[in-house]
């Protein structure tokens, strides 16, 4: 399994200092230079474990790690040159899986890498997104509300993973296509209209009047409840 690792650190030399650690112990990373680019990266790519600096320009870390944990279990490591107990309790309350003081040995910071790893995917590679009761199994590709599996097919699956992964965000039925199938998809633009039909009778209360996959008109279609 190819782990990938989303370093968001401003500093350039720690940046692709920790990069050339992570291939060296057989992960990908990605590299993002702010909060902003980190949401973005993660928001398109499959990131198995963030590490995470806290004092960042733009919007730190803690509201970084916020907007992940609204979609995402994703195990996080802080990069933190405080050491004050009231950050790292604030970073463990917001979700935070360990904390890492700078200057930091590089060697200590992939062993906690590596032992979260083992601990989190077992070598599965798994990761859930998550909105509202609804969760999102990659490893098995499996849709769950609550306790109760829905079965999804593989274009519901690739489908539902795009608009997880873009809660809150307005896409056309080409950049569904583009982001969820690629840019050699066969089939009809009108098919993704077919996969949203089949999925408000899955996910929604009334599919009808529908709440959670929402057409916006004009636009697209919108995933995290936002209004018509």
């Amino acid at each position: 399994m190819d782990y990938q690792v989303m370093v968001v650190e401003d500093q350039k030399e720690i940046r692709d200092v920790v990069a050339k650690y992570l291939v060296n112990e057989g992960y990908i990373p990605s590299l993002a230079k702010d909060g902003f680019e980190a949401l973005e990266i993660f928001g398109s790519q499959t990131i198995h474990l963030v590490l995470l600096d806290i004092m960042m320009p733009g919007i730190d870390g803690f509201e970084v790690l916020r907007e992940i944990r609204k979609v995402s279990d994703v195990p996080v490591i802080m990069l933190t040159a405080k050491q004050e107990e009231i950050d790292r309790i604030q970073g463990f309350d917001i979700g935070a899986d360990d904390y890492v003081v700078k200057p930091f040995s590089l060697k200590e910071l992939m062993k906690r890498v590596a032992v979260i790893m083992k601990r989190v995917y077992h070598e599965t590679g798994e990761m859930v997104y998550h909105y509202e009761t609804l969760n999102l199994h990659t490893g098995g590709m499996k849709l769950y509300k609550g306790d109760e599996e829905i079965p999804v097919t593989s274009a519901e699956y690739a489908l539902l993973l795009t608009m997880f992964r873009h809660q809150g965000q307005v896409l056309t039925r080409e950049q569904l296509i583009e982001l969820a199938y690629g840019i050699d998809y066969k089939g009809y633009d009108r098919n993704i209209d077919s996969y949203i039909k089949r999925l408000r009778q899955k996910i929604e209360k009334d599919p009808k009047n529908p709440e959670i996959l929402v057409t916006k008109y004009g636009a697209g279609y919108i995933f995290g409840g936002a209004i018509q």
